[in-house]
């Protein structure tokens, strides 16, 4: 036992902390408990735990909204042919200048 505070643990007392006149057998030494780092873990944990399933909740509901306009854009994009009118087929018409027999400048 080198070091003195292993020494008041188990239990020898050093003359020198006995003052002068006391009887040895009446001297009690009272040890503090040792610091328990139970509290402190438990609460970093609970913090990590915390952020994590926040972060997991924010994710989820901004993947189900995207889910949502993703959905919501392909019916669309179903629907508007038939809401402008021609069951789903769009023409456009190209007019094109009447030839008067007179053929086109050939590009050189």
């Amino acid at each position: 036992m080198i070091r003195p505070d292993a020494q008041l643990r188990a239990g020898h007392i050093p003359a020198d902390l006995i003052p002068p006149g006391t009887d040895p057998r009446t001297v009690v030494i009272v040890h503090t408990a040792p610091r328990s780092y139970t509290g402190p873990v438990l609460l970093i944990l609970a913090g990590t735990v915390g952020v994590g399933a926040t972060v997991y909740l924010v994710t989820a509901a901004v993947l189900s909204l995207l889910q949502v306009a993703a959905t919501t854009a392909l019916a669309l994009k179903a629907a508007i042919p038939a809401l402008i009118g021609g069951g789903g087929l769009i023409s456009f018409a190209i007019k094109a200048p009447k030839s008067s027999g007179k053929s086109l400048p050939k590009k050189r």
